[in-house]
């Protein structure tokens, strides 16, 4: 071990300029014991559902006992339940595309890969229309609509991912109108399985295309048909029998099979003028689903406020990770993710105890430990749809998730430039410390949308992440060249694997820095009368102006 990873086992004192100038500095040897013990065998994984999480969620629990938090649960406890939908698809019945009576066999994995989330024991579509509808996206306040009305209905709805923007050229219709290569919500696979089921279409396939999505088909079909949702009333079980993806060579044949060019539509469905395509041709499925109800938990926490309880900051984190999987080289079988997200939920504990240590807010703050977020951001969306604390009196939500190991670093990564004015407050506080701020490297793979802080903003809460993997840090030693490295080895070959653990190399200087950092927006947050707000452009905006009444 050289002297620059001493960090890993050793208190780290790091300045923390907060209200409280006496509090303690955050500690690197406490985030390492935590990281250490949450990523052990003895937590199997942090599976939702298994022997993991029970041990988990004690372990949790224990260790905000100990700091003097309170219970911030629905019912004042500890917990708030979140029911779990778990399905499988089985072997295909019938899986196949029909022309006027020219049936083309689809196969699973290879043309086509989908899954369910009704709590049925088959998934059906019989002899459903195909609809071509571009991007998918009804936008008002950019003055865009994809479906002109269209009736889908019974339908299957069939989507370009990412948006009108991301490869649209000067000249056309959509340059500009949404963000040029940086994603907005729009282009994510949930929200076009979203606006298929609020216009009533029976089955939604996105077309595959790397460079819009951001990996392979490979990413697309590891999954197996499998698929986890929330337990909802029947009122509001999705319309959508099948969801999911069709490759981009059986996209291709099946536009030319119905006379129709799929290049040539790619470049109509970036104008405004854009129609709905009717492909004239029909989708029959019928698979066996295995499903069943799987009890999990998020974790909830709280200091409470002495001037305006009501008015709440929130941090989170996610406490599950993948469970058991294939034996690696080294024969660990345990996806216990020692990164993601277990140095999270190490953070939030340091910040709690950086709290308690200092005199108490005047706002709440309250931390929160999602469950399922590697399910598809489920914990915090339950808890989103039921929350303990009302989004129009939340301040902010501040949310680590995967934070670089690598060391001291000259700047901090910023994952959705533009969106809100809580950016400012991290180039402000970044500057304290001697850094600056650095853009993700890859705005079009829509990060901002991938964690579980996008709960909230989609309900107008302004939020702010920290993800390490978002862009290459300018590394202390080594610069970009060396926090590149980082990102490529860890993404490459630990991401959601069993090599996601702890390891003696672990240098938490630069993790300190991104924590200490969080500590201090939200301590100026709870001792303030201030209230963050979106950017003009942002498509949360609206929702937060909607409330304003509440905050005044």
């Amino acid at each position: 071990m050289t002297l620059r990873h001493v960090a890993a086992a050793l208190p780290l004192l790091l300045a923390v300029p907060a209200a409280a100038q006496n509090a303690p500095a955050i500690d690197a040897a406490n985030i390492t014991r935590t990281v250490r013990t949450l990523a052990s065998d003895q937590f199997e994984g942090r599976a939702p559902g298994t022997i993991g999480e029970e041990r988990t969620i004690g372990y949790l629990i224990g260790r905000l006992q100990a700091l003097g938090l309170e219970p911030a649960g629905p019912d004042g406890g500890w917990t708030q339940p979140v029911p779990l939908l778990h399905t499988r698809l089985g072997t295909p019945e019938t899986l196949a595309f029909d022309r006027k009576g020219a049936v083309t066999p689809l196969a699973f994995g290879t043309d086509i890969h989908v899954s369910t989330l009704q709590p049925k024991d088959r998934a059906v579509v019989a002899n459903a229309p195909l609809v071509f509808v571009g991007y998918g996206v009804s936008a008002p306040e950019r003055g865009w609509d994809d479906f002109k009305g269209q009736d889908l209905r019974g339908k299957v709805a069939v989507f370009l991912i990412n948006d009108p923007d991301f490869v649209a050229t000067k000249g056309e219709d959509a340059f500009g109108r949404f963000g040029g290569r940086t994603m907005t919500y729009y282009g994510r696979w949930t929200y076009k399985f979203e606006e298929a089921a609020r216009r009533g279409a029976i089955a939604a396939l996105i077309i595959h295309d790397t460079d819009g999505v951001g990996y392979g088909w490979n990413v697309v079909k590891s999954s197996g048909g499998e698929n986890y949702g929330l337990v909802v009333p029947p009122e509001k079980v999705t319309s959508l029998a099948l969801q999911g993806w069709i490759s981009g060579e059986t996209a291709t044949k099946l536009f030319a099979d119905a006379g129709q060019d799929l290049a040539k539509l790619r470049i109509a469905a970036r104008r405004k003028d854009f129609r709905p395509v009717d492909l004239g041709t029909r989708f029959d499925a019928a698979i066996p689903v295995t499903q069943s109800v799987v009890q999990s938990q998020n974790v909830l926490a709280k200091i409470p406020g002495t001037k305006r309880p009501d008015e709440v900051v929130m941090y989170g984190a996610h406490w599950d990770a993948y469970g058991a999987g294939a034996p690696d080289e080294k024969g660990r079988i345990y996806r216990a993710g020692a990164n993601d997200d277990a140095l999270g939920v190490a953070g939030l504990f340091e910040i709690a105890r950086l709290f308690k240590a200092a005199p108490a807010p005047d706002r709440t703050v309250a931390f929160a430990f999602w469950t399922a977020e590697e399910r598809g951001l489920l914990g915090s969306e339950a808890y989103a749809a039921n929350p303990v604390f009302r989004h129009e009196k939340t301040v902010a939500n501040l949310g680590l998730d995967i934070l670089q190991t690598a060391g001291r670093a000259k700047d901090v990564i910023l994952v959705g430039k533009g969106q809100g004015s809580l950016e400012d407050d991290l180039a402000r506080v970044a500057a304290a410390q001697g850094r600056t701020v650095s853009v993700e490297s890859l705005p079009e793979r829509g990060l901002f949308y991938r964690a579980d802080h996008f709960s909230m903003a989609k309900r107008g809460v302004p939020v702010l992440l920290m993800m390490g993997i978002a862009g290459a840090s300018d590394l202390v030693e080594g610069g970009k060249e060396a926090g590149q490295a980082w990102v490529d080895a860890y993404t490459g070959k630990c991401y959601h694997q069993a090599c996601d653990a702890w390891g003696p190399d672990w240098n938490l200087d630069g993790a300190v820095q991104d924590i200490s950092v969080f500590y201090t927006i939200g301590d100026e947050l709870a001792r303030s009368a201030g209230w963050p707000a979106w950017k003009p452009g942002s498509e949360f905006k609206a929702i937060r102006d909607g409330s304003a009444a509440a905050r005044k």
